[in-house]
């Protein structure tokens, strides 16, 4: 089916690729303890969304320079841990204006909530590193067109990914509402989740 081999060894692979712990999942989890379910799910959306931009960028063959070029890496790598470390690091300093309301993060929109997760998965190398190894396997040596077939296998990855991610949002900020309605409790947890997204930012910026 459009040029693919092995789809439902695919399908399986990418579900549970998805499932295993890494970094979206964990921000994720953040935003949703956090800011609760809408903020989580938004972050979903986000971050699934990132992969698009990595399934296209497989397609057109960007992520093999990522691939080849030591610098380029490096200067993407960074830039992603930075934007997790800021992200961190102002919710570890982020003061409450009223202190008789639960802890949570200052007021954002939802397209400033959506456009992070997005970023913090397009500025991780490692992904586009990942689609570019694993998307091939699939690709059947005579395929029409190539091109198509990367996208049509992104689509599911992505499909099985942002259901994953969306339970998981649901379900950490069902878990955790009632740890945010106590004021002392939503304090610890924004400035834990903070120091989870700088801790992130640090292992990305230290892996090779």
């Amino acid at each position: 089916m459009f040029g693919t081999q092995d789809l439902a060894l695919f399908v399986i692979s990418g579900i549970l690729l998805n499932m295993a712990p890494g970094q979206d999942n964990l921000y994720i989890v953040g935003r949703s303890i956090a800011q609760g379910r809408r903020a989580g799910v938004l972050s979903a959306f986000g971050t699934t969304s990132g992969c698009v931009v990595h399934t296209l960028a497989a397609a057109i063959g960007l992520s093999a320079i990522l691939a080849a070029s030591a610098s380029v890496f490096l200067v993407v790598k960074l830039a992603g841990a930075a934007y997790l470390v800021y992200l961190g690091v102002t919710m570890l300093f982020e003061r409450n204006s009223n202190a008789t309301q639960p802890s949570e993060f200052s007021r954002q929109s939802d397209g400033t909530i959506f456009w992070s997760g997005f970023l913090t998965n397009v500025l991780n190398p490692k992904v586009a590193i990942f689609f570019m190894a694993f998307l091939p396997q699939f690709v059947a040596p005579n395929a029409d067109s190539k091109f198509i077939t990367f996208l049509f296998l992104g689509a599911i990855f992505i499909f099985f990914g942002t259901i994953w991610c969306v339970v998981l949002a649901w379900s950490a900020s069902s878990m955790s509402r009632r740890f945010r309605e106590n004021p002392s409790v939503g304090t610890l947890l924004r400035r834990a989740t903070g120091a989870l997204f700088v801790g992130l930012g640090i292992k990305l910026a230290a892996s090779r």
